[in-house]
């Protein structure tokens, strides 16, 4: 209630109980600051009428006259009539039962100077900039919509050819031999894997398999230190650990880079006099014939299914030998109960003498033989029945058959 409201009902209040003079109002600050204005209360209309949804830009009063035409400066249309009063036998406060859903008329925006043809809609958003971006080009750039369209096409065209690239692996093969008469190295981007060829701080050796050091010299010299000094280069093994060089590395820090000719590096190859490498009667000639088949040791009797091998476990006339490097038992878990002997100790464990020679020996058991897929595995199962283990065999698959058919692990 305002306050002048207040001033007439007290007044009249005072002067109904008889009291005389005139009668003092306390205000409060707040009241002392409150504006005197009447608030009139809004008017119930007689008919409800339903709501009319708003219309951007809003639309222009109604006249009191018949409707006028719409102003020739705007494209929206104003209805003609409002809605008829509520028919005969009905109270005008009873709501429609279906009421008319009638959609409001979309505005209509006045053409721009330059029209910019449509636009097929894009999903990704990089392609939603691009579009915007032409559009934008366009408008300020006085573009036709001829050019926009050539425009739109071309860089649709590159960003599908972008995208496609960016999927795609390039690799360059580079026939390096010399290791062997068939090796070679290859150029992802900014890194080469150079197999035997190249090594951190040496090369692949070249006495056996067809190796020629003339030939290696030449793959060395002329195709990898041709490459530049920052790009990165990644072994077949290391036999110190290091995973990693570069070409700029290798040229300052390898001792065989240091020769002056080609003459002076086959003479250093020559006199390297390095020991056969251990198994390489069974290595070489798997690698000659691109592994070892096990459907090889298979037919032999030599191999047995991670099923049947699920069977064996735990049977005392059976040992189950893991081959299988440290960091791949970590990683990949092991088959409980096996012995661990790793496949570069193998000849010493199968020779006379040997941990694996001498469990076989002396207490008659069979030496079941795994790795990570079958290849380590079947050339132990070879070398083994060639030092006279007879019962030696292997898991078919190694460890990955025996995860198939849910074999137990120990980690």
């Amino acid at each position: 209630m305002t306050m002048r409201w207040r001033r007439m009902a007290m007044t009249a209040a005072l002067l109904l109980a008889g009291c005389a003079g005139t009668p003092q109002i306390v205000l409060t600050p707040e009241e002392q600051y409150e504006p005197e204005t009447i608030t009139v209360p809004p008017l119930t209309p007689l008919v409800e009428y339903p709501p009319i949804e708003p219309v951007e830009p809003p639309l222009p009063p109604l006249p009191t006259a018949a409707p006028a035409p719409a102003p020739a400066s705007t494209a929206i249309p104003v209805p003609s009539a409002l809605p008829s009063p509520a028919p005969a036998g009905r109270a005008p406060s009873e709501p429609l039962t279906e009421p008319p859903q009638e959609e409001a008329p979309a505005a209509t925006v006045p053409p721009a100077a330059v029209t910019a043809p449509p636009v097929p809609a894009a999903e990704p958003s990089e392609d939603l900039q691009l579009i915007a971006l032409l559009v934008d080009l366009q408008r300020y750039a006085g573009m036709s919509s001829d050019d926009l369209r050539r425009e739109l096409a071309n860089a649709t065209a590159a960003l599908a050819r972008t995208r496609t690239d960016a999927n795609r692996v390039r690799l360059a093969v580079l026939y390096t031999p010399g290791h062997t008469d068939d090796s070679y190295s290859y150029l992802l981007g900014d890194r080469v894997f150079t197999g035997d060829t190249l090594l951190i701080r040496g090369t692949g050796r070249t006495d056996f398999q067809n190796g020629d050091p003339r030939a290696q010299y030449d793959s060395i010299f002329n195709k990898l230190m041709k490459l530049p000094d920052e790009t990165l280069v990644y072994p077949a093994h290391d036999y110190k650990g290091e995973t990693v060089s570069t070409i700029g590395e290798e040229k300052s820090f390898n001792p065989r880079l240091k020769v002056k000719s080609i003459d002076e590096y086959v003479d250093l190859m020559n006199s390297l006099n390095l020991p056969n490498p251990k198994m390489m009667d069974v290595a070489v000639p798997a690698n000659i014939h691109v592994g070892l088949r096990q459907e090889e040791i298979a037919r032999k009797g030599w191999a047995l299914s991670a099923t049947e091998a699920m069977a064996l476990r735990g049977a005392k006339e059976v040992a189950i030998v893991d081959l299988r490097e440290k960091g791949e038992r970590e990683k990949h878990g092991v088959i409980p109960g096996s012995l661990h002997a790793p496949y570069p100790d193998l000849v010493e464990n199968i020779s006379a003498g040997g941990m694996l020679h001498e469990l076989a020996a002396a207490t008659g058991k069979r030496i079941v033989f795994y790795c990570a897929y079958g290849e380590r595995s079947a050339m132990a199962v070879q070398a083994a029945q060639d030092a006279g283990l007879k019962t030696a065999c292997h898991i078919e698959g190694g460890i990955d058959a025996w995860k198939k058919v849910n074999g137990p692990l120990a980690r």
